[in-house]
């Protein structure tokens, strides 16, 4: 049974830095695409950011890019997202994901994304 674990969430002040991690297992994930999305309160969840398995080509979105950076160590199955600088608009439930996909359309939706895990919470405050 594939499966993806996140830890590292917590609750930080404004400026603070969290790294969040992704432990795959069931699958070899070092071959998928993985993703961190995230959902704040009352709005959908959102696309934050993702990396190739071969590349290792990484997309942010604006909202964070500058201040995050997702890596991945495909030894160990895990994929990071180290996270700096953060902001009270930061604050939401954070999910990785993963894709066996090779396209390259649509790596920031949801519905490219086949493997969920259950969420990590972070909350930034002001």
């Amino acid at each position: 049974q594939a499966q993806l674990v996140e830890s590292g969430g917590g609750l930080v002040q404004a400026g603070d830095s969290l790294r969040l991690s992704c432990a795959a297992s069931g699958r070899t994930f070092s071959y998928y695409r993985m993703a961190w999305f995230r959902q704040a309160p009352g709005k959908e969840r959102e696309f934050v950011a993702t990396i190739a398995w071969n590349t290792g080509t990484t997309y942010y979105s604006n909202s964070v890019k500058g201040r995050f950076t997702i890596s991945r160590d495909n030894v160990k199955n895990t994929v990071y997202l180290q996270m700096n600088s953060l902001k009270p608009e930061d604050t939401a439930v954070y999910y990785c994901a993963a894709s066996r996909s090779s396209y390259e359309f649509g790596i920031t939706t949801n519905a490219f994304y086949y493997y969920w895990g259950q969420g990590t919470q972070v909350t930034v405050s002001s």
